[in-house]
């Protein structure tokens, strides 16, 4: 079997955020392999390196649920070029989180997604200026109104950035949405697309099709993109949204792909 412990994070990190964004060496591995592919074995999907079944850094079989998410990675490790880099890879590492990490987790990281349900970005509110005050509200008021109609929650929101403590009716509507995800696979991530975007309401809304992926982005960095609007841009910073953007695109893909 091919594993990659080497390169990838390892079951040591619950947090599959971290897991995922975990770094590499600086040296980076040689490709060892010509061809990447899938393997149906018992119900499960794993990725094959040179047909050999590749393994996760807990030595664990590098297996999905669905054809789907396995052709995802195998794509990944197909594009690959001389070199091995997982900072390309974000499909390969965050599956590698949910078998070495969350998989054994899954209430740790319940929880942790339970609490960001108690601080979400969207109830904090600028009072000016004015036109950012109207782009939050339009970017977060349809995910309000989805949590009120579908799960029966209602936040309470405030103006800068006092804490306020939600409703404990609130919070346990929004831990049963979480408790309906069985799959560690989508729980992990969930987890990466919440700790990106800073808010579990825009991940389950995403999660549930009320956001496209590219409104679900959009609606977590409201303040970011008025901030340039009015300063310009920063070249530096837009490169770090870029890629966490790619991790947190890779995370929509892995929840869909899942096999819910």
């Amino acid at each position: 079997m091919t594993d990659s412990r080497d390169w990838f994070p390892s079951d040591e990190e619950p947090n599959p955020m971290r897991a995922a964004q975990a770094g590499m060496k600086p040296a980076l591995p040689k490709r060892f392999y010509k061809e990447a592919g899938v393997e149906e074995r018992d119900g499960l999907f794993h990725l094959t390196l040179d047909g050999r079944i590749a393994k996760t850094p807990s030595k664990q079989a590098l297996a999905v649920p669905s054809r789907g998410l396995a052709e995802a990675m195998a794509e990944e490790w197909r594009e690959q070029g001389g070199e091995i880099d997982p900072s390309t890879m974000p499909v390969t590492r965050i599956v590698n989180s949910a078998i070495d990490g969350v998989a054994q987790r899954q209430a740790e990281v319940l929880e942790d997604l339970v609490r960001y349900a108690g601080t979400d970005l969207i109830y904090y509110r600028a009072g000016e200026p004015e036109r950012l005050a109207l782009s939050q509200e339009a970017a977060w008021r349809p995910v309000l109104d989805w949590a009120r109609d579908v799960h029966e929650a209602r936040f309470t929101l405030s103006e800068g950035v006092m804490h306020v403590t939600q409703p404990e009716e609130a919070i346990a509507a929004i831990r049963r949405a979480i408790e309906e995800i069985r799959s560690p696979f989508a729980l992990a991530a969930l987890h990466v697309m919440t700790t990106l975007s800073g808010s579990v309401l825009i991940a389950l809304a995403h999660a549930a099709g009320h956001l496209d992926v590219e409104e679900a982005w959009a609606a977590a960095h409201v303040d970011e993109l008025y901030q340039e609007s009015v300063w310009g841009e920063d070249y530096e910073a837009m490169e770090r949204r870029r890629r966490r953007e790619a991790d947190f695109k890779a995370a929509s893909q892995v929840y869909r792909l899942a096999g819910l």
